[in-house]
Formats: C-alpha cells, structure tokens, sequence
C-alpha cells in the first residue's frame, strides 16, 4: 500500500479542490492510503471525505507548542509522498518535519516553501492563468496518474442529520444562496433584492441563505418561504445541505466550490477575481454558471442583472 500525506489546511474553496484531486487519485490507485493536515475549522468536512483515510488537525491560533505537538504526530508514520498543494512557509515546515521518501511542492510556492520540497510539480500549460484546480491536478503524474478528474466526490452522512426543514411547500428543493464572502471586495450586496424578486415570482418556491457569518435579512420574509442559517451552518452539514439544492448562488466562495464539485447548479457571482481561475469547475460544465460585475466592481452589478441572468440559463426557478 502506498501512503501519501496531504498538507492542505486552508481555504475551504482550496480544500474542495484537494479532495477533489484525492478522490481522482483513489479512483485511480485505489491502493493508495491517504491522510490530511488540515485546520480545526474544516476538520469535519475532510474527515467525512471517503476518498480521506485519516485528518491530522492544524490548530493554527494555539501556538508553537500545538504545531510540535501536531508533528510529533505526523512523524509517528513514515509516508511514501507528501504533497503540499498549498505552497506557504508554514505547509513548507510541515512537509520538511514530516518523515517521507519523496516530498513535492508547487512550482508557484511561496515564502520560501520551496526549499524544502525534493521535487515541484509544473503548472498547467496555461501557467497561472489556469483554473485553481487545474494546478493541484499536476501532483496526480507523480503517481504516474493522469491530472483530471476521476471518480465521485462523496462525503459520509453525519449522524441523526435531518435537514428537511429547509426544503419548501412540497417538498421542493430550496434555492440556496451564500450571500458572504471573506473579503468585502468579494461580497456582493444585492442578495435581500434578489430574494425578494424570487419569492414574488414564485410561491412554491423556499430560498435559504446559509454561510459561516450572520447576514442580517432584517425580518424582511415570511418564515415559511425563507430560512436564514447564516451564522448557524456547520460545515459537518455543509455537504448534505447543498446537495439539497436546487440551485445554489454564492459569492466567490468555498461553497460554491462546493456546490459545483457536487454538480449542484451554481451561478457564482464575481467581482474582481477571475472566473477563469477561481469559477465553478469545469467552467464549461451544463450546471456551472458566472455572472461578472462591470470592471470587477461588485458595486456596479444589479440584483435585476443577477436575476436576468438566473432566468436566462435557469428559467424554471
């Protein structure tokens, strides 16, 4: 058996796209054993990974004596390869602490991670102007792997999870909208007057925002077609709460990583990041769709020039 660590805390969206690759590497070498550093945050959503057979937990505010006790850990085992798809100092010192016999980076690390790999994997033909996930790919060939997308991301189902609640009159499939973004930039404002053209439209229909922080809807909906989780979604249910979707809307974000790597149809919206690098994956695919601020400025984007674009590629909603 082949036992391969990989060194991936963060981001959630970032996150998304290493089990994506991990799921390809079992479905083509199901030999292959494969564990996860990740950070306590997303710990439950790698852990319920199937393609992931163990998560070492990254607890990144508690200090240097957590990170030596964390490697303490990771050094019990000798690993066949670690890959570090996240390519920053501190990933760099875990893949120089951890016990391998080979050990591979990003050829685009940063912060001096790259002195200590033994090997770099090489970026996509397009360089950095390709997809995200198109660069985590490239760790595939060194299992003599092909760097595409094998096999079905699945997540074990948490246990006594019942998420019929969110569903609407009939039980038809919510639209679920993630109406925060990290940054500001990022964030776009016009999800309450989107809502609301929505729900005029269409009775039977329930919309759910959901996402880590609170975003106030100012009891502006009846509680019978609307439900605001935001604050209150656990990523242990982040998995089965979008698969629950009819259509998910979301700033750039992990969930509407998420959502696509799930085939859940997604409009993601964006201001200044690039679709073509950080959009739902493939950009292509049927179910995957992006409406683009002018000149990248969210403050220029309407909810009537959101809502024109979900009737255009989705008019059933």
């Amino acid at each position: 058996m082949t036992h391969v660590l990989i060194i991936k805390p963060s981001s959630l969206g970032d996150i998304v796209h290493g089990l994506q690759v991990a799921t390809s590497l079992k479905a083509q070498r199901p030999d292959l054993r494969i564990s996860w550093i990740v950070r306590d945050v997303f710990a439950p959503l790698v852990r319920r990974c199937t393609a992931v057979d163990r998560a070492y937990v990254f607890r990144r505010d508690a200090g240097v004596m957590a990170f030596l006790h964390l490697m303490r850990e990771v050094r019990q085992t000798e690993f066949d390869y670690v890959f570090d798809m996240q390519g920053l100092l501190r990933t760099g010192l875990m893949t120089f602490r951890a016990r391998a016999k080979r050990k591979v980076g990003r050829s685009d690390a940063r912060e001096g991670s790259g002195f200590f790999y033994d090997e770099k994997v090489p970026l996509p033909a397009e360089g950095r102007r390709a997809h995200a996930l198109e660069k985590v790919l490239q760790f595939c060939p060194v299992l003599g792997l092909k760097p595409e997308l094998v096999g079905t991301l699945t997540f074990r189902e948490a246990d006594g999870l019942n998420l019929s609640y969110v569903e609407g009159p009939g039980k038809t499939r919510p639209i679920l909208m993630f109406p925060d973004s990290r940054r500001a930039d990022k964030r776009w404002t016009g999800f309450k007057q989107l809502t609301e053209m929505l729900l005029r439209e269409d009775r039977r229909r329930r919309i759910v925002w959901a996402g880590n922080n609170y975003v106030p809807d100012k009891d502006a909906f009846l509680p019978d077609r609307f439900l605001n989780l935001t604050g209150n979604t656990s990523v242990v249910t982040l998995p089965s709460l979008v698969q629950r979707a009819a259509f998910v809307i979301s700033n750039e974000s992990g969930p509407l990583q998420l959502a696509a790597s799930l085939h859940v149809p997604v409009l993601g919206i964006f201001g200044p990041g690039d679709p073509q690098v950080f959009g739902p994956y493939p950009p292509r695919a049927p179910t995957n769709f992006v409406i683009q601020a002018p000149v990248g400025d969210l403050k220029l984007l309407s909810a009537k020039d959101v809502h024109a674009r979900l009737k255009r590629i989705a008019p059933q909603i």
